[in-house]
């Protein structure tokens, strides 16, 4: 059944809230819409630091010095004259508790915390400390008395017991003892926390391990009563201090957190925590900005902020991000008006870092109280943040590990033309452009656009598809779903290839084009669909979100024919979120999808291969346990391209300790990649040029060494290759030894300005040699600062590639190299797939 609804689910009216969405949370949740910051504080994300990050890489980092010295590390920063002022201690600061059942600092490691914090005030500072819900063991077994009443701490528990937050075990022997708030003298004993906290001059608390949310996603800990108690001791001590619930909060309690709290973390924790060797990477940072989309209606001034945990961005290679990367992580937490608080060792603080947090324009943003949304989603996601003032943020992004072409239309984001566009990480005025804007990003990159909106557009009509109406396989099934648009929406889909599917076979247009797809979903993690149109290849949509009770919103490009269309929405690999509908609107001239992922788990495996649960892969799923021998493979049989030509082939693998694929493309000579990691869990990619031929092609992946398994492999990602048509790149000679040669790579800029802040991002080499033992290796640390190259110019770069014996002079190679200039504003690419030595 279709319904027609004039602007229905355009981003004009989802910008605010769907009105079927506003009205079931006015349902839900009565009190929302009336909702202010508590406490005092809260009007703006802070901005500062936090142990914690640190902690998980450094067991003994815990100390009242290096706190001190972190304190003094920002003060000399320069960062906050920029509003950097928190200085956050999180968990491991206190040891047991005082006759009053109170936490006392860990000795010898704060031998005086009052000193501690009054050391972070003179720095200009305010001082932040951790604790969680419920009781200790310990302060229960005392049963000390509550400061200024006649009960004691064992007269508070809840009888039976019960769990007090999500670390504590099962009863009978909870530890972390659950408070019954009904009981007297249960206030007064979280107050007497706080009077200490505040006696102590402490302006942040952190209260960790809330429920429902911490991995607990039902009322079995239930920490409501906490949240609003720590809110009502704050207020009664008198000391404005600001308070963040953590960590995966459950959106269908959010009247409560947004009461009693001026932000909630809304996912699990971005540090690898020794999963990785790093503190965090590119997969966990990804992560938010999927999470993000379901939550982006819910923060503001009056509602509190949308916590996406700890910056990792300013100690070099540690932090485990390219500066691709780190300035996008910046991008997104600025435009949600996330707080930003880094992570890491202040007084190791990079140059990259102390630049890009020192961008007053970027800090604006965050500080804006106008959190974004996204008007676009997919792997080149758009977001937008109307200031009310007749201007719009508007930031690119570019999931994909290799340079795309990201365009927006301003009628797609609800206004005509555009005066003026300023970029702001350059800090430098483009001019007006009339209908729309396009650039090229390096992968994992980001442009931010402060744009001067002219004229409105009017809402495009759209086709709504309910979930419910769909054709059901499997195990799918209508599930009832009273916030959702009809009531139902299409659940329990995914699994299996072929298997649990949703499909829609009535999806007319009245002319062939690529159109906007709307996609309301619901799910409470990191989940995916696999989706397909008229059978032809799956397209791949990652997602995040905080509730299975409260949809959620897309919107990505679908190309359709004429007439009838069908489109099946599943999952290869495992669950995808429930489905609420899906509405089609446009008139066939939006701007299709510059790639195509193709996720392993829908791939062809044989032998040993098998299919596996990964969270931070795209899909949700990764296959494992081949290679090993040539009958152990993962082929796609059905990558698609239009034209003839060299293309980008994206490979996310994962892998702990060295590994090699052997690719082979249309059953030619096979690609030998020879990759390393640190661990199975967060998938990277490797870039290299390939050749395809018009229509179908066929990649295969394996390793026919006996005992040579291959990395995990969670897609591959075909695009055209590209580059701003200023920027080029190209090899003009070579020196040196065999096996050791010096490779002169020439930078051009044909353009008519300067290229500033110019970087080889990366440079990748791999043998087309089959398996006879020929390796290459590039001996230079990536990005490497060119410096800038004038108009009309080149500048040259040697980059030193190390040849292993095996290697002759009939091998030829895969080259792929990517070059910036302005933070990534203008990008020049080499893509060559037979180079010799």
């Amino acid at each position: 059944m279709q319904t027609r609804l004039r602007g229905f689910g355009s981003f004009q009216t989802r910008k605010y809230i769907c009105p079927l969405f506003l009205a079931a949370i006015g349902l839900l949740f009565p009190h929302s819409s009336a909702q202010a910051q508590v406490n005092g504080v809260g009007q703006k994300p802070y901005l500062g630091w936090s142990t914690f990050s640190e902690q998980t890489i450094n067991g003994s980092f815990l100390t009242q010095a290096n706190i001190q010295a972190q304190s003094d590390a920002l003060a000399a920063s320069g960062l906050q004259q920029h509003g950097f002022q928190y200085i956050n201690i999180d968990s491991g600061w206190m040891s047991t508790f005082d006759a009053n059942g109170r936490p006392i600092p860990a000795a010898p490691n704060f031998p005086d915390i009052k000193a501690l914090i009054d050391h972070i005030h003179a720095n200009g500072q305010k001082a932040g400390i951790y604790w969680i819900p419920g009781i200790e063991q310990p302060a229960v077994d005392g049963n000390f008395p509550i400061l200024g009443t006649p009960y004691t701490t064992q007269q508070i528990v809840a009888i039976p017991l019960a769990q007090g937050n999500t670390f504590a075990a099962p009863p009978p022997n909870p530890f972390h003892d659950k408070i019954d708030f009904t009981k007297p003298g249960a206030q007064e004993y979280i107050n007497s926390i706080v009077d200490l906290f505040a006696s102590w001059g402490i302006d942040f608390i952190k209260l960790d391990s809330v429920a429902p949310g911490s991995d607990v996603d039902s009322l079995a800990i239930d920490d409501r009563p906490d949240v609003e108690a720590w809110s009502k001791a704050i207020a009664q001590s008198g000391r404005p201090i600001w308070l963040t619930i953590s960590w995966d909060i459950d959106q269908d309690f959010l009247s409560t957190w947004q009461q009693f709290s001026n932000a909630r973390r809304i996912d699990q924790d971005i540090e690898c925590e020794g999963g990785c060797a790093t503190l965090t990477d590119w997969p966990h940072v990804v992560l938010r900005e999927y999470e993000a989309v379901g939550w982006e209606h819910n923060a503001g001034p009056t509602m509190g902020w949308n916590d996406l945990d700890t910056l990792d961005v300013g100690d070099g290679t540690l932090d485990g991000l390219t500066q691709d990367e780190k300035q996008s992580a910046i991008t997104l937490w600025a435009m949600v008006n996330a707080p930003m608080y880094l992570g890491g060792d202040l007084t190791k603080l990079d140059s990259f870092a102390k630049s890009a947090l020192s961008n007053n324009e970027v800090i604006a943003i965050d500080q804006s109280g106008h959190p974004a949304t996204q008007a676009r989603g997919g792997f080149t996601p758009v977001w937008v943040s109307d200031t009310d003032d007749g201007f719009e943020y508007v930031t690119l992004f570019n999931l994909n590990a290799f340079p795309t072409r990201v365009t927006v239309k301003w009628s797609d984001l609800g206004f005509a033309t555009a005066a003026s566009v300023r970029d702001v990480w350059n800090r430098i005025n483009l001019g007006g452009f009339s209908t729309s804007f396009s650039t090229v990003l390096v992968g994992h990159g980001s442009r931010v656009l402060k744009v001067r909106r002219v004229g409105s557009v009017p809402e495009p009509e759209g086709t709504v598809y309910e979930g419910e109406s769909g054709i059901f396989t499997g195990t799918a099934t209508v599930s009832n779903c009273s916030a959702c648009s009809g009531g139902a929406e299409a659940g329990f889909l995914g699994g299996a290839p072929g298997t649990d599917t949703v499909t829609f076979n009535n999806v007319e247009v009245p002319r062939a084009g690529t159109y906007l797809m709307e996609v309301d979903y619901l799910t409470e993690d990191p989940r995916a669909y696999e989706y397909n149109v008229n059978g032809g290849p799956s397209a791949t949509l990652n997602l995040g979100g905080g509730s299975f009770s409260l949809p959620a919103s897309t919107t990505v490009p679908v190309t359709l024919k004429k007439g009838l269309n069908t489109i099946t929405f599943g999952n290869a690999g495992t669950f995808a979120p429930g489905l609420d509908r899906i509405i089609i609107r446009g008139n066939g001239d939006a701007i299709p999808s510059a790639s195509t992922t193709y996720e392993a788990e829908a791939a062809t495996l044989t032998g040993t291969a098998s299919v596996g649960g990964c969270p931070y892969c795209s899909g949700g799923a990764i296959v494992g346990s081949f290679g090993a021998g040539a009958g152990n493979s993962v082929t796609f049989n059905n990558v698609t391209v239009a034209e003839s030509g060299m293309y980008q082939l994206e490979v996310d693998y994962a892998t702990q300790g060295p590994r090699t694929f052997f690719a082979t493309v249309n059953n030619g000579t096979p690609i030998e990649l020879d990759l390393n990691g640190s661990t199975f869990s967060d998938p990277q990619p490797i870039v290299i040029p390939v050749q395809l031929h018009a229509g179908v092609n066929t990649i295969s992946f394996g390793n026919p060494n006996a005992g040579g398994f291959a990395p995990g492999l969670d897609s591959i990602t075909v695009a055209p290759i590209v580059g701003t048509p200023d920027l080029s790149a190209a090899v003009t000679g070579k020196t040196g030894p065999t096996g050791l040669r010096l490779w002169q790579v020439a930078l051009a800029n044909g353009g008519s300005s300067v290229a500033t802040q110019t970087l080889l991002n990366n440079f990748t080499i791999v043998p087309n040699t089959g398996n006879h033992g020929c390796r290459a290796s590039v001996l230079l640390p990536m990005p490497l600062s060119i410096g800038p190259i004038a108009p009309s110019s080149t500048r040259s770069v040697e980059v030193p590639i190390s040849f292993a014996p095996g290697c002759g002079e009939s091998d030829t190679f895969s080259v792929q190299a990517v070059f910036s200039a302005g933070n990534g504003s203008g990008v020049g690419t080499l893509a060559v797939s037979n180079e010799t030595e």
